[in-house]
């Protein structure tokens, strides 16, 4: 069974055999929303503040990336779910992008997002 860390293993692995460009700043994007998301659930919650700043230079460090389209118009409302505050908006927010990036950036990016949703929203990650 994998846990909501999987892509701190998949991800850079990725991020290592993808060609410079596009694709592999989507992935050293993707792998940074992933480890924010992770944050978010964990226990016990982090203090709000130390949240809006992360939230605040992840949103900068993405705006300095090229990337895909599809995974840059879908990264924006991801954003705004993992703002929301709620507990469950990472695993939704993650969950909103498994389409984008199985488009722009291949499927075994997007089992990782999916696995890793799936195990924020308290479901059971499957074995990989």
């Amino acid at each position: 069974m994998l846990s909501p860390l999987e892509p701190d293993l998949v991800l850079p692995e990725l991020v290592a055999r993808a060609a410079r460009g596009p694709q592999r700043d989507g992935l050293f994007a993707l792998w940074l929303v992933a480890r924010v998301a992770g944050d978010l659930v964990l226990e016990p919650p982090i203090p709000e503040r130390p949240v809006r700043r992360r939230l605040d230079a992840l949103e900068h460090r993405l705006s300095s990336l090229t990337l895909p389209a599809p995974l840059r118009r879908a990264l924006p409302g991801a954003l705004a779910l993992l703002r929301d505050g709620d507990r469950r908006a990472p695993g939704t927010a993650l969950q909103q992008l498994v389409a984008p990036v199985r488009e722009s950036l291949g499927a075994e990016a997007a089992e990782t997002i999916a696995r890793t949703a799936r195990a924020l929203r308290g479901g059971r990650p499957s074995a990989g």
